[in-house]
């Protein structure tokens, strides 16, 4: 359900959206949950919303080592949501609350764990897997593989595996 022209509301279902996320999320991910993934909001009115959200204070760039620029909501954005979140259609409310439970796990991986692999002067591939957080990455891999074939298939696994791995990375170094 597209609301068109109601650039007030069309604020508030972003800012719904990043408070129910409870994270910081990139450009990328919003306008794909907003209108690509779904129709809450069409591809051009999300992408000039985040500066407009930006200028009245009630988004924040997060620090990020990342290559893409990350997104907060701030507690102005907050209070101006909760003074005024009824005036989203119950329905978008609904289908947003939704679609966060079934998905901000995906979408924060996506977000967060980063992969590469590139060929080496030998034939060999380098393939590099990152876990970032807002300040400064939490791991970061380089390893070497024999071939492309499976160069391809741990840059396919990392996003599914990248917490997995950290918790066991983590346990066995801190033992």
């Amino acid at each position: 359900m597209q609301i068109k022209g109601e650039t007030s509301v069309n604020k508030l279902i972003v800012l719904f959206i990043f408070d129910k996320m409870e994270s910081a999320l990139s450009e990328r991910t919003v306008t794909e949950m907003c209108a690509v993934n779904n129709t809450w909001l069409n591809y051009m009115d999300c992408v000039e919303l985040l500066p407009k959200l930006l200028d009245d204070g009630f988004l924040c760039r997060v620090p990020s080592n990342d290559e893409e620029p990350l997104y907060t909501i701030t507690s102005d954005g907050r209070e101006s949501l909760l003074n005024f979140y009824i005036n989203i259609p119950k329905s978008v409310r609904d289908d947003i609350s939704a679609y966060v439970k079934n998905n901000s796990g995906k979408l924060r991986n996506r977000q967060e764990c980063k992969a590469d692999y590139y060929q080496n002067v030998d034939g060999t591939y380098t393939v590099f897997l990152k876990i970032l957080a807002p300040v400064q990455p939490m791991l970061e891999l380089k390893f070497v593989v024999p071939d492309k074939k499976t160069a391809q298939h741990i840059y396919k696994n990392w996003e599914s595996k990248a917490s997995e791995l950290y918790s066991a990375i983590y346990e066995t170094l801190a033992d």
